[in-house]
């Protein structure tokens, strides 16, 4: 049986602007989430790049091809709905954040973590008044209760579209330090992504490359550029 595809049915996406926002027009019909509810949108930059994903389709609609629309659906259909139970997902990385655990050897792969890590974890304790507790070894350590109420806190001012485009900064990286980076300004997506690899690299380095490696992370820095663009663009 052949699958079923959507296909393109409009000749041209517009954005104009609705009640809460701004909307994506196709020939004149307003876009809907897939649950079918009004797709508003709170900047024009960002309605504008929605649009120009619409007007990018070709016969049949593809929607990997659409990172925007698709984070715009999850911001109104599953995060606003649920927004503290998002935040407390993503609250929770910073009482394990990979930023906090290193290796105890070898002495190379010690260095190039702290070289690293080390500012970052700096950056997070001078920007948020927060004590983070570094390991070595995989066995849990306890974060002071007040730094992560103070990690949590961070995330109550966040829209839910703020809220998303932050979801997979943190939640690929294993990180919420890092994450937090990228949305603060402190780091670029690409940057953050590396400093989460330092462990791959190294093994990589040792015992050469693996293509599926690579390809798996090669998607995952995409996702997180296209989180960084839906937060630069709600800025604009």
């Amino acid at each position: 049986m052949t699958e079923w595809k959507a296909r393109r049915f409009w000749t041209k996406a517009t954005v104009a602007p609705c009640d809460g926002g701004w909307q994506v027009l196709l020939d004149g019909r307003p876009v809907l989430t897939p649950g079918k509810q009004p797709l508003r949108l709170p900047s024009h930059p960002l309605a504008e790049a929605v649009a120009a994903e619409w007007d990018a389709q070709g016969e049949v609609i593809a929607p990997l091809s659409m990172p925007l629309t698709r984070a715009a659906n999850s911001a109104i259909e599953k995060v606003a709905p649920q927004f503290d139970a998002v935040a407390d997902i993503l609250a929770s990385y910073g009482a394990t954040d990979l930023l906090c655990y290193r290796a105890t050897a070898p002495a190379e792969l010690v260095q190039a973590q702290a070289q690293a890590w080390d500012p970052l974890i700096d950056w997070a304790q001078d920007r948020y008044g927060i004590e983070l507790t570094v390991t070595q070894g995989v066995m849990p350590v306890t974060q002071p209760a007040p730094t992560l109420a103070a990690l949590r806190a961070r995330l109550d001012p966040l829209t839910p579209f703020q809220l998303t485009g932050l979801h997979d900064l943190v939640t690929l990286p294993g990180s919420l330090i890092l994450g937090l980076a990228v949305y603060e300004g402190r780091l670029d997506a690409e940057q953050a992504h590396g400093l989460a690899r330092v462990d791959e690299d190294y093994q990589a380095s040792v015992w050469g490359a693996d293509a599926e490696a690579a390809s798996a992370a090669a998607g995952r820095l995409q996702a997180m550029r296209d989180a960084e663009r839906l937060l630069q663009l709600l800025r604009d």
